[in-house]
């Protein structure tokens, strides 16, 4: 029998693959890094359960990427964002974070209450 933490924390995950691998590859530069941080939460936070979404992409590694390219946009990557997720499922609360691991965006559980 699956328990509903199981279930909580499995819908994080299902929610954390939607996000970075629908939006992963978007065109992104400064300019529109805030509109696509709105875009990326709110389409998230439609799925079942979700809570709240928090998306923040990064200007300066934005900067960064763009100094020395011809391009004034680059592909969105997990490199270029800090994620936060919470989750209810049936009373459980999941809290889940993206961070960079060695060159790799992981995503983690940071709480199940």
């Amino acid at each position: 029998m699956v328990t509903d933490p199981q279930t909580a924390c499995f819908e994080a995950g299902i929610k954390f693959g939607t996000l970075y691998h629908q939006f992963a590859g978007t065109p992104v530069s400064p300019d529109s890094a805030r509109s696509l941080e709105r875009a990326m939460a709110e389409a998230i936070e439609n799925q079942p359960y979700c809570e709240s979404v928090s998306v923040h992409i990064l200007d300066g590694a934005l900067e960064t990427e763009l100094a020395d390219s011809t391009a004034d946009y680059t592909e969105l990557t997990g490199r270029f964002m800090e994620v936060e997720m919470e989750i209810d499922y049936e009373g459980v609360r999941v809290r889940t974070e993206m961070e960079m691991e060695d060159g790799y965006p992981l995503m983690k559980l940071v709480s199940v209450e």
